[in-house]
């Protein structure tokens, strides 16, 4: 009676043959997301010390924008107010607001677009902060973004230029309706903490929002291969004195 009830592993030939490469491939896929992990980590660090290291000028030539993402830059020249642009749906301490998006004309001609920061929205017409909006030469610090929508087109929102509404950074409508006449579209940037002369826009507004699931990923794969690995295990455990052959001919029996 205890014979009978004992379990042996008895693989088969194609099971495995089937089996093994599978699991290869999965834990190999496993093991590749924690090279990404790694990889991505020290990619968003350095791009956080990027934000708070020393400023450098914008370069003339910008060939590749995401080799400048998040830099830290010094910028001299002067708003253009009157070409201010909105984008909506943006939070600050858990109320809705906008970020003030605003034309700035380089010392070198050159026109770039410069988040300010957050405002509410009973700020939202440029009259109520009229004492924050310098008209003057001024230099600033700010942190080079790179524009576009960033996820998936079938959820992308419409913009509305011609009422000033704006959900994500289309530089190329936003330098259109701005009438800026030699810009820089490939990468706009935010205001570093303490530029802004008032308490609003609220500046320093940056964060290093580069997307890291990769741990998510590696244990979906790895689980996967433990499921299966478990499947292959529990399908060749036969009793004790039994072969696959023997259970085939009690099938057919």
């Amino acid at each position: 009676m205890t014979n009978a009830t004992r379990q042996r592993f008895r693989p088969t030939f194609w099971a495995t043959l089937v089996v093994l490469p599978c699991l290869a491939i999965l834990v190999s896929l496993g093991v590749w997301q924690l090279d990404r992990m790694t990889w991505k980590s020290g990619l968003i660090a350095e791009m956080e010390e990027r934000t708070q290291g020393p400023a450098i000028a914008l370069p003339e030539e910008i060939g590749k924008p995401e080799d400048l993402r998040f830099q830290r830059v010094a910028l001299t020249g002067r708003y253009r107010h009157d070409a201010e642009i909105h984008r909506e749906a943006q939070m600050y301490r858990n109320q809705a607001g906008l970020h003030v998006i605003t034309p700035f004309v380089l010392e070198d001609g050159r026109e770039l677009l410069v988040n300010r920061g957050w405002v509410p929205r009973n700020r939202r017409d440029p009259a109520t902060r009229a004492d924050t909006q310098p008209e003057s030469i001024v230099e600033i610090e700010a942190i080079v973004r790179v524009g576009g929508w960033q996820g998936m087109n079938w959820v992308r929102p419409e913009n509305d230029p011609a009422s000033n509404v704006w959900v994500w950074m289309d530089l190329d409508a936003m330098a259109d309706e701005a009438a800026m006449q030699n810009p820089v579209t490939t990468v706009y940037v935010d205001l570093a903490e303490g530029q802004n002369p008032g308490a609003l826009p609220v500046d320093g507004r940056t964060e290093v929002n580069l997307t890291e699931n990769h741990l998510g990923y590696a244990i979906t794969w790895f689980g996967i291969a433990l499921g299966l690995l478990a499947i292959y295990i529990i399908f060749h455990l036969r009793p004790e004195g039994r072969t696959p052959r023997d259970e085939q001919g009690a099938k057919r029996a």
